[in-house]
């Protein structure tokens, strides 16, 4: 009876020996171990509780971003991946895939960013300026709490993380800005990093990044320097100078609008979009301008709709060459107006005299005499009156008085001269016979 005891035993255990499925790997304990997320790094961590082999890790966010990368390891036998370019403020799924004693291993995180829905800051946005300064800023979420308290971290990839010092505050003292006045030295390849996070004694605040923001993209310029204008009888030549800017750009790199106004109309604008030169020159035709244009330029990167602000307008001004053609109308119509009314004047002066008009005797040579008779009643000797001519000529151009007899002398002495026979005329001095004789009018 014992026997067959023992005979029945002995083949219930092998039947079960051989029956006997082997158990699959995720019911194995895992080697990984303390996996966590530094969401302001974008850095996963864990370490491992035996040596495994064939590792990677990978994220999933709802904005339909997914990355792969080989962890790395650090001197105390942690290892990190790091996914810069994500966005972790709306979730992520991340998992690490090992291969342990020739077992796949997967292990999953998912990750929620906390907090009260609205409450996390909006809005945000940076701007380099002025070649070595930047301003970043953001709003208050619709459901963010008074007392709410938000905080800049940002990094690049020649600088560590650090949070922002100098914080600019909105009219409830609530920080809504950050001013950056020691960014490092420049590098064309730079990009920062973001993160906004908050605060609150009343609920947990979530926090808000971004993809790197890339350096030369948020520069705004300064305006083009040194324009100048001149003339060369056909074209106005118009030349600037390229703003000072922050990174080592080549000068097609740069992107510049021109306006040019006309005094007719402000819509009467013209825009020319020109890339950079070395030098930058711009030829405008002088039939195309009027004597007020003026003409105005900005600036940005090529790659950006950043644009600088509009330089000081500069006006083309009148070429010298307009100025004389202007002038010539006007002289020649004064010159032609003045000649009419001067013979207009001289005609009125000529006109004939009327039958009953009466006529001067003519003056008496000197040293002749006459027969004086009735006094005559025509003008005073050596005025006669001969129409209106004088009398308007003598109103538009009154006559200059004579110099002194003596002065004159004294000025101009009387060279000496024969005179005929001996006898000079009559002098000065000698009275001339002054007669009137009876008008013949």
């Amino acid at each position: 009876m014992a026997a067959v005891l023992d005979l029945v035993t002995f083949l219930v255990v092998l039947k079960s020996a051989c029956c006997a499925q082997p158990r699959p790997a995720q019911d194995k304990i895992s080697p990984i171990i303390n996996m966590q997320l530094d969401s302001r790094k974008k850095m996963l961590t864990w370490t491992y509780t035996r040596n495994v082999s064939d590792q990677e890790c990978t994220i999933d966010t709802p904005t339909a971003y997914s990355a792969t990368v080989d962890p790395q390891v650090t001197e105390d036998r942690t290892y990190v991946c790091t996914f810069p370019n994500s966005v972790l403020h709306r979730g992520a799924n991340l998992t690490v895939n090992v291969t342990c004693d020739g077992d796949v291993f997967l292990q999953v995180l998912t990750f929620a960013n906390p907090g009260r829905e609205g409450s996390g800051a909006v809005n945000f946005s940076c701007l380099i300026y002025n070649v070595r300064f930047m301003n970043c800023s953001w709003a208050p979420g619709p459901a963010a709490p008074a007392d709410v308290k938000y905080r800049l971290f940002w990094a690049s990839r020649h600088e560590a993380d650090a949070e922002c010092v100098h914080y600019i505050l909105g009219p409830t003292g609530t920080r809504v800005g950050c001013h950056f006045d020691q960014l490092g030295e420049p590098q064309r390849t730079d990009n920062y990093f973001f993160l906004v996070n908050g605060t609150s004694r009343e609920t947990a605040i979530p926090f808000l990044d971004f993809t790197p923001f890339k350096a030369v993209q948020i520069e705004k310029y300064d305006p083009p320097r040194n324009i100048t204008i001149t003339y060369n009888r056909s074209h106005h030549i118009i030349r600037w100078e390229h703003p000072e800017i922050r990174f080592d750009l080549s000068s097609h790199m740069l992107y510049y609008e021109l306006d040019i106004q006309t005094p007719a109309s402000s819509a009467e604008t013209k825009r020319v979009f020109q890339r950079g030169q070395d030098p930058n020159v711009y030829l405008m035709p002088s039939s195309a301008t009027r004597a007020k244009s003026a003409f105005r330029v900005r600036v940005r990167y090529m790659y950006n709709r950043l644009w600088s602000e509009w330089s000081p307008t500069q006006r083309f001004g009148l070429p010298e060459q307009d100025f004389s053609g202007a002038l010539v109308g006007p002289v020649v119509a004064t010159a032609a107006l003045s000649s009419l009314v001067l013979m207009f004047l001289c005609k009125r002066g000529s006109q004939p005299e009327s039958s009953g008009s009466r006529r001067c005797a003519p003056r008496t040579p000197r040293g002749q005499s006459t027969i004086r008779d009735a006094p005559s009643p025509c003008p005073r000797l050596g005025t006669c009156s001969q129409g209106p001519r004088f009398s308007v000529r003598r109103k538009l151009f009154p006559p200059i008085p004579q110099v002194k007899k003596e002065i004159a002398k004294a000025l101009m002495p009387t060279p000496g001269v024969a005179w005929e026979e001996g006898h000079p005329p009559p002098g000065p001095q000698d009275p001339e016979d002054v007669v009137t004789l009876e008008a013949t009018c």
